[in-house]
């Protein structure tokens, strides 16, 4: 019984570590799958069955039709989106939590009403307004509905990130005779900076990510994640879990790389 009683022991000392392990390999089993089948050749067109080893899909991931062109089309989306959210998110985490006047608090409302309501309802009322307007559907309008869906998260992460600044250490500058815009360029600027890229970031993967805000307003534009949908059911081709594990890779290098720059030594 004594090493039982050990073991029991052991256990319940590392618990949350081992709940915290399993928690991970959780999340990551499902990246671990379509790593592997991503050198899989299968016969049919479904990949969900595991054949031969091959690496043919790696040597020619464009070699199916409009799954670079959608990859393409959903980077730029991304990328516009990001820049547009992060912006006005900027500012108006800024004006929030800065400045006072008389709808402040129903300003700051209505910025979290799209992180709290269902992004069906989301999709459907972007889509209703276009349709009320006018507006053809197409890269535009993904692009409208993109940063009007991520304005809500940067807003968020950069106004926790600005509330807790010191803001003596802006009248420091300006006793410094520092102007306003030097202030903001060397001391404002750089604190609120993590913030900032923590919005942008967030920004970039929920627009590439995105399905059903993109289904709604995408008209007869295809995206990647909408090639993905509708390639399921025809047919899943091996290129798509190659590009899945490209943009995972490329995801766990970028923050091991954050990583390692912040724990860097600063130079005094």
């Amino acid at each position: 019984m004594a090493p039982l009683t050990r073991l029991a022991r052991g256990l319940r000392r590392n618990l949350v570590v081992i709940a915290g392990l399993a928690t991970l390999a959780f999340l990551i089993l499902p990246n671990v799958v379509v790593t592997v089948f991503s050198f899989n050749k299968p016969n049919g067109r479904f990949n969900y069955e595991w054949q031969r080893f091959s690496t043919d899909a790696w040597t020619h991931p464009c070699g199916v039709a409009d799954l670079c062109g959608s990859l393409s089309l959903s980077l730029w989306i991304a990328l516009w989106a990001t820049v547009g959210a992060t912006l006005l998110g900027t500012a108006i985490a800024f004006a929030l939590a800065r400045y006072r006047f008389r709808a402040r608090t129903s300003a700051g409302t209505l910025v979290f009403l799209p992180m709290a309501m269902p992004e069906v309802v989301m999709a459907a009322s972007l889509a209703t307004l276009f349709l009320n307007m006018g507006v053809s559907f197409g890269f535009w309008t993904i692009l409208i509905a993109h940063i009007t869906f991520c304005l809500s998260f940067v807003v968020t992460a950069v106004k926790a990130r600005v509330m807790s600044m010191d803001p003596r250490l802006e009248q420091a500058a300006q006793d410094l005779y520092a102007t306003p815009w030097q202030t903001f360029r060397k001391v404002t600027l750089p604190i609120a900076a993590p913030g900032i890229v923590a919005g942008a970031l967030l920004s970039f993967a929920l627009s590439f990510d995105d399905f059903i805000i993109t289904n709604f307003n995408a008209g007869s534009t295809v995206t990647f994640p909408m090639y993905v949908w509708g390639s399921a059911q025809r047919g899943t081709p091996v290129q798509i879990n190659v590009i899945g594990t490209a943009m995972f890779a490329i995801a766990v290098l970028c923050v091991l790389v954050g990583q390692l720059v912040g724990r860097r030594p600063r130079r005094s």
